[in-house]
């Protein structure tokens, strides 16, 4: 605290005690009054020196203040814990609870729960169900157990929570959309590039069911799984995601997805870069419309080689206008290689009344060779030959499932229908298929993808693809970090509930990636807030023992502070007070 000087326009200055502090809104020092004084020369009636006296009196109360934060605590130590003790306390949840209120989730919960004739607070849960799968993912009943690690009052019953998941699926297309608009306004959000990826959610059951069914799961289960198709920005945040039966193709989910963004988001003429699973003539005539020299939106795909015509697979092994990175002719040693070309081509569409148009298609399409690629589809290769050549020798100790892979290379391959187990087709013998192996053999370290987007150079349209491991590791991040499989609930008003909350979890987790620049993976900054917790020492007295890197990036980027080595139980609630506004 210090003592202010204010000259005034009666000609005498006007004193006051101000005290400095950090506003975390205009991220600046500034100061408020702590007490008003009045003007010098009244003040000089009353004392000799007004301007030494006050100065005093600032120091002092600083030095009453300082005091106060200093507490002197008796230990004992041979004290033992009461009996159950708590243990500690999750303190870094504060992040994503400030990121959650700074999305508006509060206000539109509270908000939809109006309409509702509840007995408990939906907000209440879904905070905890969100806090819960970043930190420590699992069933929503272990989050209902363990909701005491965190300093919330979170006053509802199991059964609450199991009833509110139906109210969050009524409600899930609605929030998916405030969200984004939050997120925009809040964070910045750029859609002019969307990334589109499809993936699937295996659950325990023996049976399938409407949803629940059998279908080409990525992990090659065989357990019924739920296909969710997800878009993402620029920037990696999701935008949109849909659930659809397991049995669904991949190709088949994209319309559906990319239509409800077109039309619920304001985005705008969007570019959508996804992988082969999802070109198709339908697809791409969906993006570009019925005047192919003006796409009304556009795309970058990636192309199979080896799925080619004829004519691609020539083009690609064709060596010439090939360059290297610099641009320069190719040679031996080239490490890669590139070239492109636009071309007009057919694609099949599927009309209103069924039958199949060909429409034409300005695209443009670049193959590009890269030698480490090359040497990784060997070594693969290699192996699935060695597995091959082992089937081949032995077949009865292979079944489809433990054939996949090596299958592709042996010839004459059949399948008990009983047992499962391998045989040769009509009793012929099992053979190795040498003419597949040397056609594969041609086409390794090649990729290709193609685009509407003529303007863009060949550099351009690669580094837009290459973002389309943001939604891999996307989906990474929600099976892993958010531990989104196997599912523990089975209604499907609940699945998709559960499948909100991950989706909730990601965003903020995206958010918290972004806005420190992506500096730590996902996973680094959930074990960092795992860690900053704190124990109870004495009289309302708590302790916290983590400090790092990462905590005091994420606090910086936050305005949080993760520094206090000390905390009163009054001070934590009133910051985290602080958090929710």
């Amino acid at each position: 605290m210090y003592l202010s000087i204010s000259p005034r326009k009666k000609g005498t200055a006007y004193l006051s005690i101000q005290k400095r502090y950090w506003d975390v809104k205009t991220k600046s020092r500034t100061s408020t009054t702590i007490e008003s004084l009045g003007y010098l020369d009244d003040l000089k009636k009353e004392y000799d020196d007004p301007i030494t006296h006050f100065r005093a009196v600032a120091k002092q109360m600083t030095a009453d203040e300082e005091t106060e934060r200093k507490i002197s605590v008796e230990l004992d130590m041979e004290e033992e814990l009461p009996e159950d003790a708590p243990g500690t306390k999750n303190f870094g949840y504060a992040l994503p609870m400030k990121i959650y209120h700074e999305l508006w989730l509060d206000d539109f919960f509270k908000r939809k729960m109006v309409c509702e004739n509840f007995e408990f607070n939906t907000n209440s849960i879904m905070l905890l169900l969100v806090i819960s799968r970043i930190l420590s993912p699992g069933s929503k009943k272990n989050a209902f157990e363990n909701k005491d690690r965190y300093f919330e009052r979170f006053d509802f019953t199991l059964d609450d929570v199991y009833r509110a998941l139906s109210h969050f699926a009524k409600i899930s297309a609605e929030l998916q959309q405030t969200m984004y608009d939050r997120v925009k306004k809040k964070y910045g959000s750029d859609t002019s590039v969307v990334y589109y990826d499809v993936t699937n959610y295996y659950f325990e059951i023996s049976k399938p069911d409407e949803n629940r069914k059998y279908g080409k799961a990525k992990q090659n289960r065989k357990k019924p799984i739920i296909q969710m198709g997800l878009a993402m920005d620029t920037d990696g945040i999701p935008l949109h995601y849909k659930l659809f039966p397991g049995n669904k193709l991949d190709k088949e989910t994209f319309r559906s997805v990319i239509g409800e963004v077109k039309l619920n988001y304001n985005t705008g003429r969007i570019i959508v870069v996804a992988d082969m699973g999802i070109i198709t003539g339908d697809n791409i005539h969906y993006l570009v419309g019925n005047k192919p020299d003006k796409p009304l939106n556009g795309y970058v795909f990636s192309f199979s080689v080896r799925g080619g015509t004829a004519v691609f697979k020539k083009y690609v092994l064709d060596e010439n206008d090939y360059k290297d990175e610099k641009g320069e002719p190719v040679n031996a040693d080239t490490e890669f290689k590139i070239k492109s070309r636009v071309i007009a081509r057919d694609i099949n569409v599927t009309m209103q009344d069924g039958s199949i148009s060909k429409k034409t298609v300005y695209e443009k399409q670049i193959v590009f060779w890269n030698r480490k690629y090359a040497v990784k589809a060997q070594a693969e290769r290699a192996e699935m030959l060695e597995k091959a050549a082992k089937l081949i020798a032995d077949p009865k100790k292979y079944t489809k499932a433990t054939s996949y892979g090596a299958a592709a290379y042996v010839n004459n391959i059949d399948y008990d229908k009983e047992t499962g187990l391998v045989k040769g087709e009509d009793g012929k013998m099992l053979t190795l298929n040498t003419e597949k192996i040397e056609e594969d053999q041609k086409y390794d370290g090649y990729y290709s993808i193609v685009t509407s987007e003529l303007h863009m150079s060949d550099n351009q349209i690669i580094d837009t693809y290459r973002g389309l491991w943001e939604i891999e590791e996307t989906f990474k991040i929600t099976k892993q970090e958010l531990s989104a499989r196997p599912v523990y609930v089975s209604d499907y008003d609940h699945i998709d509930a559960h499948f909100l909350i991950c989706f909730i979890s990601l965003t903020i987790i995206r958010i918290m990636q972004k806005v420190t620049g992506k500096q730590y993976s996902a996973e680094k900054i959930i074990k960092c807030l795992n860690k900053i917790e704190c124990m109870n020492m004495k009289e309302n007295i708590y302790l916290f023992g983590y400090r790092s890197k990462i905590a005091e990036v994420l606090g910086k980027a936050f305005n949080i502070n993760f520094k206090r080595k000390y905390m009163k139980l009054i001070d934590i609630k009133k910051f985290l007070g602080d958090v929710k506004k």
